[in-house]
């Protein structure tokens, strides 16, 4: 089932939702109304208990996202103050939305700027053989506001992240798996298969389970060990208290795989 908005495509198989940015004719660029779009769709997955994995792509076989569409940009600076009514532009494409389901990027091209940055804000990153990436925002004296400054030193080594930061240049998909930047390469043709077949991987494991490591391992980063440790405890006890904590031990002694509900 598929649901079409302007400028974006919000499809559901089963318990995948996959979205997909819709303005090949602009690279995938986003502009406030793609972004808005995008939030809804992230917000719409996320409240939707019957969704537990979420992909995201471009269309067309050329671009991912080629970041935020700079013509829309340029029109802010034509009045005679600069960003009127441009003030959240970024707000919604990598920021302001809390998802602690898991998300995959199928990254079908270009993944620069804006792109590159709702890749880094997704837990796993496939890409296409001929997919590149890069932060090109100081070749036009902007920054990569939509979180990119922060994800990308955390991603890989901080010496390579600064030199796509402040060159403003880009990597291939190749020398990105290198650095760590993506899980995987795949030719094109294979790529949205492989993303729906990892996420129906992860639909096989505990929803609440795969919730509760996706926390843990994120906000562990932003502690120390010790209180990192004290936030898998705090888990554990949630999903003691669970309908599925039954299921998984009993399936594994059936010998057969569980059938989980998400509660």
């Amino acid at each position: 089932m598929a649901k079409k908005y302007n400028k974006i495509i919000y499809e559901k198989q089963d318990r995948i939702a996959i979205i997909t940015i819709n303005r090949p004719e602009v690279r995938n660029a986003v502009d406030p109304e793609t972004i808005d779009e995008l939030t809804r769709a992230w917000a719409e997955f996320r409240d939707d208990p019957k969704m537990w994995v979420g992909i995201i792509t471009g269309t067309g076989d050329r671009a991912f996202s080629a970041g935020f569409d700079l013509s829309t940009l340029g029109t802010a600076f034509q009045g005679e103050e600069p960003m009127a009514g441009h003030g959240r532009i970024w707000y919604g494409l990598t920021k302001g939305l809390e998802l602690w389901k898991p998300t995959i990027a199928a990254i079908n091209g270009y993944a620069v700027g804006g792109g590159l940055e709702l890749a880094l804000a997704c837990d796993l990153r496939i890409a296409a053989e001929h997919a590149t990436f890069g932060l090109p925002e100081v070749r036009w004296n902007l920054i990569a506001a939509g979180g990119g400054l922060a994800r990308l030193p955390r991603a890989i080594p901080l010496a390579k992240a600064m030199e796509i930061i402040l060159l403003g240049e880009r990597m291939s998909a190749q020398e990105a798996l290198q650095y760590g930047l993506i899980n995987k390469v795949v030719p094109l043709e294979e790529l949205m298969a492989t993303a729906i077949q990892w996420a129906n991987r992860i639909c096989e494991n505990g929803p609440l389970a795969v919730r509760a490591s996706k926390i843990c391992a994120l906000k562990g980063l932003d502690t120390n060990l010790e209180d990192a440790m004290r936030l898998d405890e705090y888990f554990i006890m949630q999903l003691f208290s669970s309908q599925d904590i039954k299921e998984g031990p009993v399936a594994f002694l059936e010998k057969r795989k569980p059938v989980y509900k998400g509660r």
